[in-house]
């Protein structure tokens, strides 16, 4: 079998994985990313099983049905909406999964929020170019935290602003006022969420139902000294309006790890908005993580392999 760990961008899924257990087999590791969809299938012709790292590298209908070799597509996280399941599974190929650590994201998720408060990154800079002159930050303790979304990683969230004593507002479409009292949260309109965050932290997964959630409309109702942070999946907010929110003062400021187009392209209108903190969709990669994704990877292989795949998506 040719196994194949693609979007290695750090050279580390060796080092994390015990690949040692797949000996008997060849197992190439990809450090650059393959391109688009022609380029994939070129690069991938020769492989059985294709291990994917999160959403880098999509699988659309066209590319899975033009890989008659592949037939185990492993992808790290329990979800990869990259990943075109009806098309893998008409062409008979098995779609496993990972597990995840959620904690790794919440904690990304409130570095971006305390840098983006504490204006961490602009001060940092401005001591090495020699400039003492600290801008004003932002309290969090007794503002709002709104959250989009309260499932397990918008729930741990919650609780995290509750200890910071802040107020803690949620909505999804399907939120129950039950479970935001779990964790501390009070169910509220959509509306209302928006206007009266001074936190919007979203923990939504991207679907046709939440793509472009945070538009220009949304974006109007918040307050000029609001905060918007994404580490969700970056077309759920429309990034076009949030670039222009934040030219024309709309709201205080935003802390991105996720964007419609990664890696993002150098003339991309948010990079030259002020008021950002903005990370290479950081948000899962961590030492713990990266351990859970390649044991699962390798044991998916392995079950693969025994005629007992587990961890099934398709």
């Amino acid at each position: 079998m040719r196994i194949a760990v693609l979007d290695d961008y750090q050279r580390v899924a060796e080092q994390f994985g015990p690949w040692d257990r797949l000996a008997e087999h060849e197992v190439v590791f990809f450090h650059e990313p393959l391109g688009d969809d022609e380029h994939v299938v070129v690069g991938l012709a020769d492989f059985d099983v294709v291990c994917a790292m999160r959403e880098r590298t999509p699988f659309p209908g066209a590319v899975i049905e033009r890989l008659p070799r592949l037939r185990l597509l492993v992808t790290t996280g329990y979800a990869n909406a990259a990943i075109d399941l009806d098309a893998a599974r008409a062409h008979g190929v098995t779609v496993s999964a990972t597990r995840t650590s959620p904690q790794v994201t919440v904690e990304a998720a409130w570095a971006l929020i305390l840098a983006l408060a504490r204006r961490i990154p602009q001060e940092e800079r401005a001591l090495r170019e020699g400039r003492w002159r600290p801008a004003v930050g932002t309290t969090l303790h007794g503002k709002t935290l709104g959250i989009l979304g309260l499932g397990h990683l918008g729930g741990a969230v919650a609780q995290i602003g509750n200890a910071l004593g802040m107020r803690v507002l949620a909505w999804s479409q399907n939120l129950s006022a039950e479970r935001a009292g779990e964790v501390g949260a009070e169910l509220v309109a959509k509306d209302e969420l928006f206007a009266q965050a001074d936190v919007l932290t979203i923990h939504l997964r991207l679907s046709d139902r939440t793509r472009g959630l945070v538009g220009e409309q949304e974006l109007r109702l918040m307050k000029r000294t609001a905060m918007v942070v994404n580490t969700s999946r970056g077309p759920i907010v429309d990034e076009q309006a949030l670039a222009a929110a934040l030219q024309d003062g709309a709201i205080g400021g935003a802390a991105l790890d996720v964007y419609d187009e990664e890696p993002l392209p150098l003339d991309h209108p948010l990079l030259r908005a002020p008021n950002t903190v903005m990370t290479p969709h950081i948000g899962y990669i961590a030492d713990s993580n990266y351990e859970i994704f390649f044991a699962d990877t390798v044991e998916d292989i392995e079950a693969f392999l025994a005629g007992t795949p587990i961890r099934l998506l398709t």
